[in-house]
């Protein structure tokens, strides 16, 4: 078929434009959607954001093929929200490259002890930022007047997220609207913190990091064992409240790896190291960095923090 020189112009152009967008997806940034409201109000479901691939090295692509490697190695910072892939998949045998992706707020570094509750939740724990959510209970009959405060904020979208045993309402609010909410309610009643009773369950839990030898609990155990199994590739087990690793009863265990714990702003939302534990440094892609698209006003190309 014949072709002018102009459409072999348009071909080596579009071509060019196809590369360049391929080069900068796999060397410089991806982009993502927000899939969730877990980080609320740092991000927004549905809003498109960039993600720099340089901000703790670039990992080289295909991991899963030629190794594990990144070029100009950089720490993860505590605070950082972090795209990484899925540390738990359903298909262990995936590839580390094709999992799904999460994105949370690290607020757990390699050697950090964190201090957790049952549920894998921080207590006491520096608050990040005003965005950090926690659960708050209320009397039912004073539900019309936390709608008609909340309507009066904009913050209409916040829903019930449960009942407590006595009949009281749930719901879960940033550090900043409760702050806001407390001051419109005027002394008409009192929003109750959940986690109060919840201190007497706390443990002390250790990140793992590269070379570093990780004493065993019984409240850590699982988690310890879950970990060696699924990122360390050994052996593993728990039988009579004794960890086995490789058969041999096993008191502390040193990682080969670094991990992170990371944390949604929202509680009510799982897809955090609450639900697959801790984050090995070969699953994280990079830094959030810009949102490039939201339906909200005055956020485009807004840094991410």
């Amino acid at each position: 078929m014949w072709i002018n020189k102009s459409g072999k112009w348009w071909a080596k152009a579009v071509g060019c434009i196809v590369a360049a967008v391929v080069l900068v997806r796999m060397f410089l940034v991806t982009a993502c959607v927000i899939p969730s409201s877990g980080m609320e109000n740092s991000l927004y479901e549905g809003e498109r954001i960039l993600v720099s691939k340089w901000s703790y090295g670039l990992r080289m692509p295909f991991p899963s093929v030629f190794g594990y490697h990144r070029i100009a190695d950089s720490p993860v910072t505590k605070g950082d929200i972090v795209l990484f892939n899925n540390p738990h998949p359903h298909d262990p045998d995936s590839r580390i490259e094709s999992r799904e992706l999460f994105i949370s707020r690290c607020i757990g570094l390699p050697g950090d002890t964190l201090m957790l509750d049952r549920n894998l939740s921080e207590i006491q724990g520096e608050v990040l930022s005003p965005d950090s959510k926690a659960l708050y209970a209320y009397p039912a009959v004073m539900e019309d007047t936390m709608q008609a405060v909340l309507a009066s904020l904009g913050l209409d979208d916040n829903t019930l997220v449960g009942y407590t045993s006595d009949g009281n309402y749930i719901r879960s609010f940033s550090h900043y609207e409760y702050y806001l909410i407390s001051q419109r309610l005027e002394n008409r009643f009192s929003l109750l913190p959940m986690n109060r009773g919840n201190r007497r369950d706390v443990h002390p839990y250790v990140v793992p990091g590269k070379g570093r030898a990780v004493k065993v609990y019984p409240w850590n155990i699982k988690l310890l064992c879950n970990t060696i199994l699924a990122h360390e590739h050994r052996a593993a087990e728990v039988k009579d409240g004794v960890l086995y690793v490789e058969g041999r009863r096993t008191d502390s265990f040193t990682f080969t790896k670094d991990y992170y714990w990371m944390a949604s702003n929202d509680p009510v939302n799982l897809c955090d190291s609450r639900l697959f534990g801790f984050v090995p440094d070969d699953h994280l892609i990079g830094k959030a960095w810009r949102i490039w698209y939201s339906s909200r006003e005055n956020r485009f190309m807004r840094r991410i923090e």
